[in-house]
């Protein structure tokens, strides 16, 4: 866990959640799914103006109207209390009423229009249908998403997005005093509307109609839903790019660097690429981006300085040598560079080494790392001035005492030596904050290159496994990588990233069974055939450590 006295930003309790449930309902047509909306009033005190599904908090009248309320075998107490109320928001807001005579038959438009609709009725719903011999079609009501509103919001929901089967016969007629504009679309035109600010809907939303947009059927949806659990369960973060705020979901990459930088959800972060100045992710780690964008370097390869001006810095991989780079990694650290650590011998992360090493009179920091191999490349051939050893530790330590008392903070770097992506690469565990810099095996955004002979799959997966061990051992949620943002949720970011390299294999494998006498050549197309050709070229290289693999294996 990262210490809380590197935390950038001082803690902050975000709004207390309040219960509520909105309800999508659903109409097949000729072109499509199509999804009921309306429009917020202009004076509502949260997301004003905004087209949404209707909806509200959910109050002690849903739970008491249980008793008379149909429910699924499978469908939860909690799951029934939230359909309840989504039916009541409908039938309050749209004059929508999901609920069945005693014989099964839906209510008819007629009825629900005769029924008090007021604020405050002189009935409750739930009284109303009694009355009638009515009860709520709850178990017809099923859960799609689940959203927690971000952390930065003033007002904050816990909410069920539920869907339904819109009611034939009913037709919907707005309160205009909540809601207005009742309005049936498609998602996709939902969303191109957004698009050109002409249909404005906030976050949640529009992540929520590009889901349902996949989907071709009413029926198609529901079966998904029958299972009982959200397709998703989100709590947004927030940040700013383009001088705008933005939004990011769990498994967005820049989600984990927002959950580092601002874990009470400060909207303060910028997460634009620039390669001027630094990006301070902790008091005490640093980002400074290399102006080497490209299709193997993602928006450039970042090098990171830890430590403080007390403790004096670490490099981890200086990068290319650029003139412009090294000059401003040295004058981040006016100098006080105590090591220059290189995670591999890649032409985009050590060649910066000695150059920086050059600028630093005072002290002349030692090139650390692990020599390339005899396999490595020629481009990437690498000496460093001291071989790193498994598991070695790099302590940056101040001797001082600190103006309020007690001592300036040690920051530990230990050494995990990850052959797979090259022979010579390693990885660092930041021990005191949990932080592990994972050098360019595992990346953010893309997946890695195993380009042999310095390359080599079984090593790679191997230290894979080591890393999530690691990750376990030391509560390791947070990931650096060479290339892209912060990853959050390290171990499910590995167990991804192992997934997706067996899946690829498995492919392989069918290649290479159904043209058993083929060559690289030939298995590329069939196993590649969700990657653009464009990168078929890099995808060759994992596929050949792929096929070693696999054919090392049938000799075992």
């Amino acid at each position: 866990m990262v210490r809380s006295s590197q935390q950038i930003h001082p803690p902050r309790t975000p709004a207390p959640l309040l219960p509520a449930a909105t309800v999508l309902l659903l109409r097949d047509t000729p072109n499509g799914i199509e999804v009921l909306m309306t429009r917020r009033s202009d004076n509502a005190s949260f997301a004003p103006g905004a087209y949404v599904f209707p909806g509200g908090r959910i109050d002690d009248n849903d739970v008491e109207a249980r008793p008379i309320a149909s429910r699924r075998r499978t469908q939860s107490r909690l799951q029934l209390t939230q359909s309840i109320a989504a039916i009541r928001e409908c039938f309050e807001e749209l004059g929508i009423l999901l609920a069945r005579h005693a014989d099964g038959r839906m209510v008819s438009g007629a009825e629900v229009a005769a029924m008090d609709r007021g604020s405050p009725p002189a009935m409750t719903l739930a009284a109303q249908c009694a009355v009638k011999g009515l009860r709520l079609a709850s178990d017809e009501v099923f859960t799609f998403a689940h959203w927690i509103t971000d952390r930065d919001l003033p007002k904050r929901f816990d909410v069920p997005f539920l869907v339904a089967r819109m009611p034939e016969g009913q037709v919907p007629v707005a309160d205009e005093a909540e809601q207005f504009e009742p309005c049936w679309v498609r998602p996709a035109d939902a969303l191109e509307r957004h698009a050109k600010k002409r249909f404005f809907m906030i976050f949640p939303t529009v992540r929520t109609l590009e889901r349902l947009a996949t989907f071709d059927s009413v029926d198609a949806v529901l079966a998904v839903c029958a299972r009982e659990q959200p397709i998703w369960t989100s709590c947004p973060r927030g940040g700013l790019l383009g001088g705008k705020e933005v939004r990011f979901m769990e498994h967005e990459s820049p989600f984990g660097e927002l959950a580092l930088v601002c874990p009470d959800g400060q909207m303060v972060h910028t997460l634009d690429w620039q390669c001027e100045e630094p990006v301070r992710l902790l008091k005490n780690v640093m980002r400074l981006t290399a102006p080497n964008p490209g299709a193997m370097t993602g928006p450039g390869t970042n090098s990171y300085i830890v430590g403080d001006a007390s403790t004096g810095y670490v490099v981890i991989d200086p990068g290319p040598n650029h003139f412009d780079h090294i000059g401003r990694l040295w004058r981040i650290t006016q100098g006080d560079i105590r090591a220059i650590v290189c995670t591999h011998s890649h032409a985009d992360h050590s060649p910066g080494a000695l150059p920086l090493q050059a600028l630093c009179k005072k002290q002349r920091p030692q090139i650390l790392g692990m020599p390339s191999a005899k396999t490595a490349r020629t481009a990437a051939r690498f000496t460093p001035d001291r071989a790193l050893a498994n598991h070695e530790r790099i302590t940056l330590s101040g001797s001082s005492p600190q103006p309020e008392g007690g001592m300036h903070p040690t920051h530990t770097l230990r050494v995990i030596h990850t052959p797979g992506h090259a022979a010579n690469h390693l990885c660092l565990l930041l021990e005191e904050d949990s932080l592990l810099f994972s050098g360019d095996h595992i990346l953010n955004g893309s997946t890695t290159v195993i380009d042999p002979p310095d390359g080599n799959m079984t090593a790679y997966l191997h230290s894979l496994d080591l890393l999530d061990e690691t990750c376990l051992a030391h509560a390791v949620e947070f990931i650096l990588p060479a290339h892209g943002y912060v990853i959050g949720q390290a171990r499910t970011a590995i167990a991804r990233l192992k997934a997706h390299r067996m899946k690829r294999e498995a492919k392989i494998a069918a290649a290479m069974r159904q043209q058993p006498d083929g060559t690289s050549e030939d298995w590329l197309p069939i196993a590649y055939d969700d990657v653009p050709k464009r990168l078929w070229p890099v995808a060759a290289r994992s596929l050949q450590a792929h096929v070693e693999r696999i054919r090392s294996m049938s000799q075992t």
